[in-house]
């Protein structure tokens, strides 16, 4: 397949991935806020949990395209900062 037919694609994928960075960022913005005003435990974990979710969702696309790590290994790390990001906010509903 020609690189060609593949740009639409990429393309997409760059804006979708911005868009997430920026809504991401925005969550976590908001719930480090109230986390700032109510000093509330759960608040500041849940701002922490929203972001690793949310460079975990960029990191593999970066890591390949501008540190030219293999995509597998950017992947994994994606993963695994996702995991950790939803780890911290499920222990944040837990907690009081």
């Amino acid at each position: 397949m020609s690189p060609y037919a593949e740009a639409p694609t990429a393309i997409a994928l760059a804006v979708v991935k911005t868009l997430i960075l920026l809504v991401g960022s925005l969550i976590t913005f908001f719930a480090f806020k109230a986390y700032r005003r109510t000093r509330q435990r759960s608040l500041g974990l849940l701002a922490v949990g929203f972001g690793f979710v949310t460079l975990g969702l960029v990191l593999a696309g970066m890591l390949y395209e501008l540190l030219d790590v293999p995509l597998m290994t950017g992947i994994f790390l994606e993963s695994l900062l996702m995991l950790a990001g939803f780890l911290v906010i499920a222990y944040s509903l837990y907690v009081s």
